[in-house]
C-alpha cells in the first residue's frame, strides 16, 4: 500500500511539470502568432480607407481595445473571428477579410451600415 501511495505521489508531481511546459508552450506559440500578424499591412487605399476610418469611428472610436459585449476592438468584430489574438494587426487582416468577403469592399460596407446601423 505504500508503493501504491508514492507511485501515486511521484505521478502528481510529474503532472504539474508536463502542465507548465504545455503552458509554456502555448505561449510560445501564441507569442510567435502575435509576431507573425505584427507583419500585416492592409492595402485598403482611397475611398475604401476612407470608408473604413469611418466604420472605425463609429464602431470603437477609433480603439483597439474597446469592448461590447461579444465583439471586441477597433471594427467590433465577433471575438470569435480573432481567435484570441488581439493584436491590432490581426484586427485589421480579419476586417478586411471580412469586408471583402462580406460587402466586396469598405466603401461598400460603409453604404450598408449608413443603411442598417452596423455591418
Amino acid at each position: 500500500m505504500g508503493e501504491q501511495l508514492n507511485l501515486t505521489s511521484e505521478a502528481s508531481q510529474a503532472q504539474p511539470s508536463q502542465n507548465v511546459q504545455s503552458q509554456n508552450t502555448q505561449q510560445t506559440n501564441q507569442v510567435q502568432s502575435n509576431q507573425t500578424q505584427t507583419n500585416y499591412s492592409s492595402n485598403v487605399s482611397g475611398s475604401d480607407s476612407s470608408a473604413k476610418a469611418w466604420i472605425a469611428n463609429r464602431e470603437s472610436g477609433g480603439s483597439y481595445s474597446a469592448r461590447n459585449g461579444q465583439y471586441a476592438g477597433k471594427y467590433q468584430l465577433s471575438s470569435s473571428y480573432l481567435n484570441g489574438d488581439y493584436s491590432a494587426a490581426n484586427q485589421e487582416k480579419v476586417a478586411d477579410n471580412y469586408v471583402n468577403s462580406r460587402y466586396g469592399s469598405w466603401s461598400a460596407a460603409k453604404s450598408f451600415w449608413q443603411a442598417n446601423g452596423w455591418y
